[in-house]
């Protein structure tokens, strides 16, 4: 299914095609039941890339049919945020006549939030002058009348912000709400509802654990922040630069004073435990000042290595969050030889595809 075709009248079968595939992606391991946490059938995307085509007087975005690789135009994207939507149209209205904005832009990609503000990224492939800059600067001007909206223009060796890269998100979670800064072109949840009871899920299953808390691939603090409140104190590593920055930036806009974000890899954290050359990169922070009782991992789709896995099997608890149900049956044949898996999440953060995301709770035996 193309997803301009998206019909939110299928939303549960899929659903539970979904949760009815689970049930034997983990042939060996003992699972309970899953815990079931659905997405808006509609506008749960708060991310959105596009191609561009350029037809006579015509532009608009286009997409790639997966199965037959042509392309398709894009009026409406049902998956994407309302606000994507609007600023979708609008934006090309004033792109099109405008010669010095819209020669040779090829792709344009959407970053938007719950709490209305967007960014959008414009790609080309010519270099970007003055001209440019200031047939941007007049659609910008226009843009702002209806929205909270920066844009940027990227081309070969160039990166031009007009005022910012970024967004702030207001996500609230539970009774409270968290500021997160999240950056252009670098790694956000993308369906901030499910975001929420992901983050939700998280903080229920290690209520009144104490301790301190590890947090591995910990990105701009999606998780770190909010798990503050159910630890004394949270370490939390991300190799990203501009993540790592973010996470920064959102321990001080949300004044938390128990979390502490360090800029390296899990295997350099492995190593640094070890300590071996790494512990340099821990920037003067003792790890015997934690007594850690939790680790949480939210690694990429490839998983866990396997010095990490050995590594986090040390610990009491672990929290796994994954977006590959075949790389996380592979890390429970590891971890459950000293742990047992008491919670299990499905969270539908990508509708209408294949692709699931599992969270999973393991208490060491």
């Amino acid at each position: 299914m193309r997803p301009i075709d998206i019909d939110p009248n299928q939303y549960e079968h899929q659903l539970a095609e979904k949760v009815s595939w689970l049930s034997t992606a983990f042939d060996g391991v003992s699972m309970p039941e899953p815990e079931i946490f659905r997405s808006a059938p509609l506008h749960y995307r708060q991310r959105a890339e596009f191609r561009v085509w350029h037809e006579g007087d015509d532009l608009f975005h286009i997409m790639f049919d997966q199965a037959t690789k042509e392309k398709y135009r894009v009026d409406q994207f049902p998956p994407a945020s309302e606000l994507i939507n609007r600023v979708m149209q609008d934006l090309l209205a004033l792109l099109r006549p405008n010669e010095h904005a819209r020669r040779k832009l090829f792709q344009i990609d959407y970053l938007s939030t719950l709490s209305g503000e967007i960014v959008v990224s414009l790609l080309y492939h010519r270099p970007l002058d003055e001209q440019w800059q200031q047939a941007i600067s007049g659609i910008l001007a226009e843009l702002r009348r209806d929205y909270r909206i920066d844009i940027i223009g990227r081309a070969r060796k160039q990166k031009i912000i007009i005022d910012r890269d970024y967004v702030i998100e207001q996500l609230p979670v539970g009774d409270k709400t968290f500021t997160f800064k999240h950056i252009e072109n670098s790694f956000t949840q993308p369906n901030a509802g499910v975001n929420q009871h992901m983050i939700g899920w998280a903080l229920d299953v290690t209520r009144n654990i104490g301790g301190d808390l590890l947090e591995l691939y910990c990105g701009l603090g999606n998780f770190s922040l909010p798990m503050g409140d159910n630890f004394d104190k949270v370490i939390a590593t991300e190799i990203a630069k501009p993540s790592v920055a973010a996470a920064q930036y959102n321990i001080a806009a949300n004044n938390i004073d128990n979390v502490t974000i360090l800029q390296m890899s899990s295997e350099e954290f492995v190593d640094a435990q070890r300590g071996g050359s790494a512990v340099k990169k821990l920037k003067g922070v003792d790890l015997a000042d934690y007594a850690i009782s939790t680790v949480l991992v939210d690694p990429p789709r490839a998983g866990l290595d396997e010095d990490t896995c050995r590594m986090i099997s040390d610990y009491a608890n672990i929290v796994y969050i994954s977006c590959s149900p075949e790389t996380l049956a592979r890390d429970l044949q590891s971890l459950t030889q000293t742990h047992d898996i008491e919670r299990f999440a499905l969270f539908d953060q990508f509708p209408y595809t294949h692709h699931t995301e599992c969270g999973v709770f393991l208490r060491r035996r």
